[in-house]
């Protein structure tokens, strides 16, 4: 049941089978106070229903603003790209922005000859380029022939900044890059730093959190990344890092809480999907495991209890 908690909460667009990795060029462009990242094999998405379905459910609108800026550009995502990545960062305490990523293998002579011939004149921000994305609103920069950054002006100005050196880049969060090693070899995999790690533990736990001062422990949680693979059936694999076993521990005990007390009201699908979650703790890790058909999370995907996880 965390699991599907994890996915509702966290899981922003899923994919299946090849690995999905970030180039030096596209993390050097997401800032250093990085709060979350997801990276998708953008090539795969159509292959699978539960996928797509699971996409239209959770998929932030910031983000949806981002995809659909994409379809609308001109540029053929289903070809040109490969790989889709999301990265929000911290401006302040209050305020968040989010870029996209794309890599693939994009024909710049060709799209700037278009760009040149409808008379689309770019902003210029040093040595920077930022083109608009049709009517969306969104600016698109091209780093090389096979990245480019887009995203709300605000949030690319701000990634040109640290892509020029003006401010810290990804390459120098060692907590996060850290993170990375482990999920990016896989198709679709996201990690969170540790205060998006806290806000998505707390809206995991539920009543759960009452048990115990979860003011206190949240404090230990450090990080966390998932992966979700939707070959032969969806699986995903959530991990919370925390300092020590006890702390893992404890959070493995208060989320089997948080499964039961949703066990109790649920459907019979949701209570099988509770079923099939494994939730527990190695040394300072919480890990949280959850398979299924595509049959048993497409009906689970209509359930109530899909529905007050995902708000």
């Amino acid at each position: 049941m965390a699991a599907l908690l994890a996915v509702g909460t966290a899981a922003l667009a899923p994919m299946a089978a090849m690995a999905a990795q970030l180039d030096n060029d596209a993390r050097s462009v997401i800032p250093k106070n990085v709060q979350q990242i997801i990276v998708v094999d953008y090539r795969a998405m159509q292959n699978s229903q539960a996928a797509m379905d699971l996409k239209a459910r959770v998929l932030p609108p910031p983000l949806k603003q981002l995809e659909e800026a994409m379809k609308n550009s001109g540029f053929n995502e289903n070809h040109d790209v490969e790989e889709l990545a999301f990265a929000a960062f911290r401006v302040s305490e209050q305020d968040t922005k989010t870029i996209g990523i794309a890599q693939g293998q994009f024909d710049l002579p060709d799209i700037m000859a278009t760009l040149k011939k409808n008379k689309i004149k770019p902003q210029v921000v040093r040595d920077n380029k930022l083109y608009p994305m049709g009517k969306s609103g969104m600016l698109v920069v091209f780093l090389n022939p096979t990245t480019m950054v887009f995203g709300s002006s605000d949030s690319l100005k701000l990634a040109m900044d640290v892509r020029d050196g003006l401010a810290p880049s990804l390459l120098t969060n060692s907590s996060m890059l850290q993170q990375m090693t482990s999920v990016d070899t896989e198709p679709l995999w996201s990690i969170m730093d540790d205060q998006g790690t806290q806000f998505m533990m707390h809206g995991l736990l539920g009543e759960a959190s009452q048990l115990t001062d979860y003011n206190s422990i949240k404090k230990r949680l450090l990080g966390s990344r998932y992966t979700m693979n939707f070959q032969n059936g969806v699986k995903f694999n959530l991990v919370v890092s925390t300092p020590d076993t006890f702390t893992a521990a404890t959070m493995s005990s208060l989320l089997n809480a948080a499964a039961m007390y949703k066990k109790v009201s649920g459907t019979a699908v949701e209570k099988s999907a509770i079923d099939d979650t494994t939730i527990d703790s190695s040394a300072g890790d919480l890990e949280v495991s959850f398979a299924a058909s595509d049959s048993q999370f497409s009906t689970l995907l209509q359930s109530p209890l899909f529905h007050s996880v995902v708000q």
